[in-house]
């Protein structure tokens, strides 16, 4: 399939969070294994203005560097010293601003998924549903992490988003953000995107 262009990350991080619903994130790891599943929730960060996003004020640092960069690239971080999350920069170089992928739908390499999940949870146990619902874990399933922050998502081979099923908006949900009680009355704005009654949420909407 074909993939997603520049013109389509460079929107606002909103716009582009309902966009990506119904996409297909592809990893083609280092065998040349490819690992793909359907994009099924996704959260905005506004930059600057936005107290949850980690550019809030200005803030510009080696961690979130590419978040100040050109629309579609990869934005990954370390967090609590244990997870990888990946995020989708948008909008124009200098307007900091990214889509977090949440969880996923898996399509591809769902036993190789189910590997690299059960580092720290019994393969037995992993539910197919389970695999990539949630930021981080689906960053372990499909093998992301720091080497990746940057990746180009137009031209790299590692990892990309290939077009996918476009969601009318009546399937599509929103509510408040996760995990960001700390950014006040930002944390309750419906900024989280989700396909309505998808299984592999990782938290109703």
């Amino acid at each position: 399939m074909a993939r997603l262009n520049r013109r389509f990350y460079a929107r606002d991080p909103a716009v582009l969070a309902r966009a990506l619903l119904g996409q297909v994130l592809v990893r083609v790891l280092a065998d040349g294994v490819r690992l793909s599943g359907v994009i099924v929730e996704t959260e905005a960060y506004l930059g600057v203005e936005d107290r949850a996003a980690h550019t809030c004020g200005g803030r510009r640092t080696a961690r979130n560097a590419s978040m100040w960069g050109p629309a579609g690239h990869a934005y990954v971080y370390f967090t609590y010293g244990m997870h990888h999350c990946m995020n989708v920069v948008a909008e124009a170089p200098g307007q900091p601003s990214a889509v977090l992928l949440r969880a996923l739908e898996p399509v591809e390499g769902i036993e190789r998924m189910r590997a690299h999940r059960s580092v720290k949870i019994a393969a037995s146990r992993l539910r197919q549903i389970d695999l990539c619902s949630g930021p981080a874990k689906l960053a372990q399933a499909l093998a992301i992490d720091r080497a990746l922050d940057g990746a180009d998502l137009i031209t790299g081979q590692m990892l990309f988003i290939e077009h996918g099923q476009p969601l009318p908006a009546d399937r599509i949900a929103a509510g408040p953000r996760i995990g960001v009680d700390y950014a006040g009355e930002w944390a309750q704005k419906p900024l989280r995107f989700g396909v309505v009654g998808n299984p592999n949420l990782s938290r109703a909407l």
